[in-house]
C-alpha cells in the first residue's frame, strides 16, 4: 500500500474519531456528566487530534497539493481554526449554556463543511 494511501486513511480515521469524541463530551456534558474532565476521555482527543495533523502534514508532502494554490484546502485550514475555538467554548466549563450551545453548533456546521470541502474539492 503506497505511503499516501496509509496516510489517508489514518487521516480520514482520526478524522471521523475527531468528531465522535468532541460530540460524546457535549453529550457528557448535557446529561450533567463533568467528571469526564477528570476521566482519560479529557486528554485521548488531543492524542488524537495530534495524530491526525500529523497525517494531513504527511500527506502535503506525499502529493502535489498546497494549501495556497488549492482553495478547498486553505478554506479546510480556516474552518478547522474556527471548529477549534468554537469547540473550546463549547466544551468550557465556565460559559452560559447559551454561549455553549451556539458554539457546539457552530462547530458542528464548521466540521461538516470540513468534511463536504474534504470530499467534494469543489473549487
Amino acid at each position: 500500500m503506497s505511503s499516501y494511501l496509509i496516510l489517508k486513511n489514518i487521516h480520514m480515521t482520526a478524522a471521523y474519531l475527531t468528531v465522535v469524541m468532541f460530540a460524546l463530551r457535549l453529550l457528557l456534558d448535557l446529561v450533567g456528566k463533568p467528571e469526564w474532565r477528570r476521566m482519560p476521555v479529557r486528554w485521548v482527543p488531543h492524542v488524537n487530534d495530534t495524530i491526525l495533523l500529523v497525517a494531513a502534514v504527511g500527506l502535503l508532502f506525499v502529493t502535489p497539493w498546497s494549501p495556497f494554490a488549492h482553495g478547498w484546502l486553505m478554506a479546510k485550514i480556516v474552518l478547522l481554526l474556527g471548529y477549534i475555538a468554537a469547540g473550546v467554548f463549547a466544551l468550557k466549563e465556565n460559559a452560559s449554556f447559551t454561549v455553549r450551545l451556539i458554539a457546539a453548533a457552530l462547530a458542528l456546521v464548521q466540521i461538516t463543511a470540513i468534511f463536504h470541502l474534504a470530499t467534494a474539492k469543489p473549487f
